[in-house]
């Protein structure tokens, strides 16, 4: 590009997207910003550096330009959609134009590819439910080995195919270069990460092939083939696709925070993890312009993957190996059980939240080890919400953990509360609510005129349960909801 100018004039017209927490409004004639989904709020090495990268670019230029593909945010801290483009440009006195770029020369310009990776990774539902007449090389291979062979294979030709995963195994290699980071049984497949030294640049260096690059260093690049190695944060259980943020490295920072949103907003970091899962197998998928072969280590999403690219109906041909999603937490055996040390109990109540639920038997429970960050205590346990009732704070089937018994004023709290049936304690019916008490005071004792149990769901005909005072000495409260835990 250089031709009879400088180099330095040339590189001057290209920078990062957080340089322009001090410039003067309207300094540029005009910026172009490609990536634009991966604009971050905050700029620089420690995030503490301006306002928001939106609106600093659109006030330094007269004519701001946004590529963006809002499918590919792949980090919590990825700001860059639509809505919040107009936000600011409305607000810096912008006018917004919008156009929609109908094709690409990615995928070997298939966009019939594209549209079947979307359907298939349950992003946005297509006309394209199979890879029939589509002009693009795709393959399910049965075992990581399979992959790697075809990808050797295929880089014989220009030194332009690599494997990438899913962030589900630790960089152990950084401190003991001598380990592998990549480790999965089938096979006895063994390889490293290429995070060590050369960033992007690893998919230049011939070698490379045996490595295993990631979102982050691969965003942005394209190759010939791709093998895409999808880990246990995506699976599919009965033709339906499931994420798993709990199975992604400890090490992995695109999605930092989530760990904190769970607990203020379950629902939300569960809905935030969900879209970056599957938006980073969406990039992954996409990096392959003649391309993509795709392995699980999940054997029965291995399956649909295959029935959806054969036109099968979707997990129809899929053996149902679980009949039930795979529990967030490890059932520890009795020689390595320590209670409430390394361990909680799981009730099998099956609680409704919703009404109450129908009889339910305490079975002699199991005990589990809570994932990450939660520490067992005494007086924990786990127990299964199933409803919508609660949705705001608790999804439709989620694992919760609760603290036994709790003390003092349970105004205002999220609780577990029993009802008895007289003629059988050793039976009862369940449900999670808000608890809100109206109580009749005394001189020195007082009694309940009322408790309420209140819904918190975005969805509209849930009512309160009210239990007026000749029912409220039937009520126990079993538990306070602590977290969801997946």
């Amino acid at each position: 590009m250089t031709g009879a100018f400088t180099k330095s004039r040339i590189s001057n017209l290209f920078t990062g997207s957080g340089s322009y927490t001090e410039t003067e409004a309207n300094n540029f004639d005009s910026l172009i910003v490609d990536e634009a989904h991966r604009l971050n709020e905050k700029s620089g090495m420690f995030q503490n550096l301006g306002e928001n990268q939106i609106k600093e670019i659109i006030a330094s230029a007269k004519f701001s330009v946004f590529f963006i593909d809002e499918n590919q945010r792949v980090t919590f801290k990825d700001i860059g959609e639509k809505a919040e483009i107009r936000k600011w440009a409305e607000a810096c006195g912008a006018n917004v134009q919008e156009m929609v770029l109908e094709s690409q020369f990615r995928c070997n310009g298939s966009d019939g590819y594209l549209a079947w990776v979307d359907n298939v990774l349950d992003i946005r539902k297509t006309a394209n439910p199979t890879l029939e007449d589509v002009d693009y090389e795709f393959s399910v291979c049965d075992s990581p080995n399979a992959l790697r062979d075809l990808i050797l294979e295929r880089n014989k030709i220009n030194n332009r195919s690599r494997m990438v995963a899913g962030y589900c195994w630790d960089w152990v290699s950084q401190k003991a270069p001598g380990l592998m980071d990549i480790e999965i049984p089938v096979g006895n497949f063994r390889a490293k990460w290429n995070l060590q030294t050369d960033g992007n640049l690893w998919i230049l260096k011939p070698e490379s092939v045996t490595e295993i690059g990631c979102i982050h260093t691969c965003q942005g690049l394209e190759l010939d083939y791709i093998g895409v190695i999808l880990g246990p944060d995506l699976i599919v259980r009965n033709g339906i696709l499931q994420t798993h943020a709990d199975k992604r490295s400890k090490m992995d920072s695109s999605i930092k925070g989530y760990k904190k949103l769970l607990k203020e907003d379950a629902a939300e970091a569960q809905k935030r993890a969900a879209e970056i899962i599957k938006n980073t197998y969406r990039t992954l998928m996409t990096r392959g312009r003649k391309g993509c072969f795709v392995y699980s280590v999940d054997p029965e999403t291995n399956r649909y993957l295959t029935d959806a690219a054969l036109g099968a109906t979707v997990g129809e041909a899929a053996p149902v190996i679980e009949l039930v999603p795979p529990l967030p937490f490890r059932i520890l055996e009795e020689y390595e059980l320590e209670r409430y040390v390394n361990a909680v109990p799981i009730f099998d109540l099956q609680i409704a939240a919703g009404a109450f639920s129908e009889e339910q038997w305490i079975d002699e429970c199991k005990w589990a080890e809570l994932p990450d960050p939660f520490v067992a205590k005494k007086g924990f346990f786990l127990a299964k919400v199933v409803g919508e009732s609660m949705n705001k704070r608790i999804p439709n089937g989620s694992w919760c953990v609760f603290k036994a018994s709790p003390e003092g004023s349970r105004q205002g709290r999220v609780v577990l509360v029993q009802h008895r049936k007289i003629q059988d304690p050793d039976s009862g019916q369940f449900t999670v609510k808000i608890y809100d008490s109206k109580k009749i005071l005394f001189e020195d004792s007082w009694v309940h005129e009322r408790i309420i149990l209140r819904p918190d769901s975005r969805e509209s005909g849930f009512k309160e349960i009210v239990l007026h005072r000749d029912d409220t000495a039937e009520l126990k409260v079993i538990g306070e909801f602590v977290a969801v835990v997946g």
